[in-house]
């Protein structure tokens, strides 16, 4: 990370246009090289400041003209494919790119002690080495939680406004879930009641255990089934006030 932009290797700090902020490797099993080897792609993200001096490269990135990348790097070795003899030393014959007897000469660089830059050329010497973007308008950009959710992946850089969204899409979905954690601890204590009446022998506690990990609509279910239980065991007394014998009016409470 860290390592500018820049182009056609030009090591003058003037010709430096974006920087790498970000850089992992990423496997496509479904893809090999020609060597048969798992394909296996070197990806990295870089930032750009927009000033008058690269506005003219910016809209060319855009448009796709600018797109051929390049790394500049120190290999200690260089192996040849074929002989396996020290490229870089001059220790053999075979031509990169050539194929002898049916088999791909390439070089393969070990010994990698640093990574100078990367930069914009005309011909990469990895082909289809490049940039890869993808661009919405402002006014196309979903800023549906959902939406932004189920589009996000490892390459994915998300807007100031997706992320307000997301964030607070996060913070209703936090509160539903302490609402909701509040209702199942009223039903666990509801079915920690009736199992009292229903089976006193038994501790609450164990039924207190158990419900921790059932939905709320399996708890609900229970509670139900555990009223109804609790009802045919103690029916509810209807607790009537203010009623009193019907009064006669032949004035008896006088008689002496």
């Amino acid at each position: 990370m860290g390592k500018t932009g820049i182009s056609d290797h030009s090591m003058r700090s003037k010709d430096q246009a974006a920087r790498v902020f970000h850089c992992y490797t990423a496997e496509d099993a479904s893809k090999h090289t020609l060597s048969g080897e798992t394909y296996t792609a070197l990806k990295a993200r870089a930032y750009m400041v927009r000033t008058d001096s690269n506005t003219d490269l910016i809209k060319e990135i855009d448009a796709g003209i600018k797109k051929e990348v390049s790394i500049g790097c120190a290999a200690g070795k260089v192996t040849c494919s074929i002989c396996g003899k020290n490229m870089k030393a001059h220790e053999c014959s075979h031509i990169r790119g050539k194929t002898y007897k049916g088999k791909l000469c390439y070089g393969i660089l070990s010994d990698i002690s640093d990574a100078y830059e990367w930069s914009f050329v005309a011909v990469p010497a990895q082909r289809n080495a490049g940039v890869t973007k993808s661009f919405k308008p402002k006014e196309e950009l979903s800023l549906n939680p959902l939406d932004i959710i189920k589009s996000i992946s490892q390459d994915t850089l998300i807007t100031p406004s997706q992320a307000k969204e997301i964030c607070s899409y996060i913070s209703s979905l936090e509160e539903e879930a302490a609402q909701a954690a509040l209702y199942k601890n009223h039903l666990i204590e509801d079915i920690s009641r009736y199992a009292l009446l229903i089976m006193p022998e038994v501790s609450s506690k164990h039924y207190t255990k158990g419900c921790i990990n059932m939905d709320v609509s399996d708890l609900r279910k229970l509670r139900d089934d555990m009223k109804k239980q609790a009802a045919s065991i103690l029916p509810p007394q209807l607790q009537l006030s203010g009623l009193s014998e019907k009064k006669t009016a032949d004035n008896t409470d006088f008689i002496i």
